[in-house]
């Protein structure tokens, strides 16, 4: 089986699983974060919000958490390698933030989030390119 189905007639790449598995975590995060952003920052061990910033990172999540899911829908490729990437360097950014003293060691673990799910995509990738080549399934 190359793909995964999820209704009759339908099915999506391992690569958009995971895209739109991201997409969800990003729905998820960008609402808590414009509707209770003092509940995500707690987690963070960051003071609470004192203007919009904050309410305007969770939008960008959201809207980004958009593009994965539509990505996935339409099996946009070149967006699920881009994501791989991004999301390393997110991990790879938020980790420099926490060393450096810019930001609670908490934060490393949502870029671990996003490392894990830059693996999950890459991983993915392998395996629907193995399938499409006709040397087995994962």
């Amino acid at each position: 089986m190359s793909a995964i189905s999820f209704r009759p007639g339908t099915t999506r790449s391992r690569a958009a699983v995971s895209a739109q598995v991201f997409a969800v975590y990003l729905f998820a995060t960008g609402v808590v974060a414009v509707i209770a952003p003092d509940l995500l920052l707690s987690v963070l061990r960051m003071p609470p919000a004192t203007d919009v910033w904050f309410r305007v990172v969770g939008v960008t999540a959201f809207m980004i958490g958009v593009f994965a899911w539509v990505a996935g829908r339409h099996e946009l490729r070149p967006f699920f390698v881009a994501s791989v990437y991004t999301r390393g360097t997110v991990f790879a950014v938020f980790t420099a933030f926490a060393v450096l003293g810019l930001a609670p060691p908490m934060l490393v673990l949502f870029g671990t989030i996003d490392l894990l799910g830059g693996l999950w995509t890459h991983r993915a990738l392998k395996a629907d390119a193995r399938c499409a080549s006709g040397r087995g399934e994962l």
